[in-house]
């Protein structure tokens, strides 16, 4: 099974609410304080949020949304002005994460996958899943184990998402085509160290 499309998050809190990263303020759109959003997974995401999160000016209500390539644009409750919505340039939008429209049966978010285990091709426990970051061009998943921590690409052929009879994540689990040492050398860090003498 591939990984299906998802929105991209980072692991932080608001005022004790989880938020998901949905995107970044791209500038002004328009005169009366609209601003283009460029969004990190799926635009629909944005239809049904009544609020977002904005990366320093804390929770803004959303007045409206609207489709525009390569995301949004929202019109936000205490933007007036074409200056008002170029403050907000390159700052990142989230929404709280049980404000999230549901996804479709086997599309999933990140935040889903925070505190899954992660198994080796054999189906063994290796580490847990910290975190998953837009790295650009590839998505990674942030995992400690017992050497420490590791970034795992987040794509097909290496990582399988596994998912329970209502299609949402239960786990993760390297594939045999994954490079060894995704993890660092674990092998190495359970061989006591030989003495040359």
């Amino acid at each position: 099974m591939s990984v299906p499309e998802t929105s991209a998050a980072t692991t932080n809190t608001a005022a004790g609410t989880e938020i998901t990263r949905l995107g970044y303020f791209l500038g002004p759109h328009g005169v009366q304080g609209g601003a283009k959003v460029y969004v990190l997974g799926d635009a629909a995401q944005f239809k049904a949020l009544k609020r977002v999160y904005v990366e320093g000016r804390g929770w803004l209500k959303v007045m409206r949304t609207t489709p525009l390539a390569p995301g949004v644009a929202l019109q936000l409750a205490s933007l007036s002005s074409r200056e008002g919505a170029e403050t907000l340039r390159g700052l990142n939008v989230y929404a709280a994460d049980d404000e999230l429209p549901t996804p479709e049966d086997g599309v999933y978010y990140f935040h889903e996958l925070r505190g899954l285990t992660l198994s080796d091709a054999e189906g063994v426990e290796v580490g847990t899943v910290k975190d998953v970051l837009d790295a650009g061009h590839q998505d990674l998943l942030v995992v400690t184990h017992e050497g420490g921590e590791a970034l795992i690409p987040l794509q097909a052929p290496y990582v399988t998402v596994n998912l329970t009879a209502k299609l949402r994540p239960k786990s993760l689990s390297l594939t045999v085509d994954a490079p060894e040492g995704l993890l660092g050398d674990l092998d190495e860090m359970d061989e006591p160290e030989q003495d040359d003498a």
